[in-house]
């Protein structure tokens, strides 16, 4: 028998749930624009956006900061590199690792894509008044400091 949907199931109000939903229907939306907007699939986008903020990164430092496995961070990175949106040099401290910098093209492009992060941000919660938005940001502030915390025990990486 199907659930109806005037009366919502307990998965329904879950927060995983709830979470993982808008992150869909958010991101269909977000792939369209940074396809439109920047040219970029979206995964490369977000790279982008990573790399321009967080510069210089070594590709691990990358997949920690964009929540991607090492290899598809090396992915994004090299096809970022072969665009002429990224620089990848060697590590002055370490051979064995790569620096990753936008070149100026890629300025130019990050700057495209972080105006495109700025407006998904605007349509995605501007339902929320400003006091809403301040109360949501330390509720997830909180809820992503706990998931890390959880996460280090889990692997046992505090012993």
């Amino acid at each position: 028998m199907k659930p109806s949907a005037a009366r919502p199931s307990p998965l329904d109000r879950t927060l995983t749930y709830r979470l993982h939903l808008l992150h869909k229907v958010t991101d269909s939306l977000s792939s369209e624009a940074y396809l439109t907007d920047g040219g970029l699939p979206i995964g490369e986008g977000r790279c982008l956006a990573v790399i321009g903020t967080f510069t210089p990164l070594s590709v691990v430092d990358l997949a920690q900061r964009a929540n991607l496995h090492k290899g598809q961070a090396s992915r994004a990175a090299q096809a970022l590199v072969s665009r002429g949106l990224v620089r990848k040099a060697i590590n002055a401290t370490d051979s064995r690792g790569v620096v990753l910098t936008l070149t100026r093209k890629g300025q130019g492009v990050w700057k495209r894509v972080m105006d495109l992060v700025e407006r998904r941000n605007e349509e995605i919660f501007g339902c929320l008044s400003a006091a809403e938005r301040n109360q949501l940001s330390g509720l997830l502030d909180r809820l992503l400091e706990r998931a890390r915390h959880d996460a280090v025990i889990a692997s046992g990486a505090d012993e």
